[in-house]
């Protein structure tokens, strides 16, 4: 684990606090299910998914969390780049795409 990594999982309850209501808005505006938002985070309980959104600070901020939430940061960075509407960046995760990669499928269902 890098060094920054392990510096992030020390301030756990104060990372947290400001990581997951960020990744919950992210989630809000790709109008993602709980099922998808389990899938992404890792989780398999939908308890844990509610609880963590009523209260972030109780949340375990692992490894795996860690680098979940940073790829779904990256992108959505990346999104608002490539697609700078809004509306579209939001969409594109779950559009059907004919890219031979989706072969048809939204990202979001690969």
């Amino acid at each position: 684990m890098s060094a920054q990594a392990e510096q992030i999982l020390q301030r756990e309850p104060a990372v947290s606090v400001a990581l997951l209501p960020a990744i919950f808005n992210i989630f809000s505006q790709w109008r993602l299910t709980g099922s998808q938002q389990m899938a992404l985070l890792g989780l398999s309980n939908e308890k844990t998914l509610y609880n963590w959104k009523k209260h972030p600070e109780k949340a375990k901020l692992t490894r795996d969390l860690l680098e979940r939430v940073s790829y779904i940061l990256g992108i959505y960075k990346s999104l608002q780049i490539l697609l700078p509407d809004p509306t579209l960046a939001d969409q594109w995760l779950q559009t059907p795409n004919d890219n031979p990669l989706f072969s048809g499928s939204a990202p979001l269902e690969r």
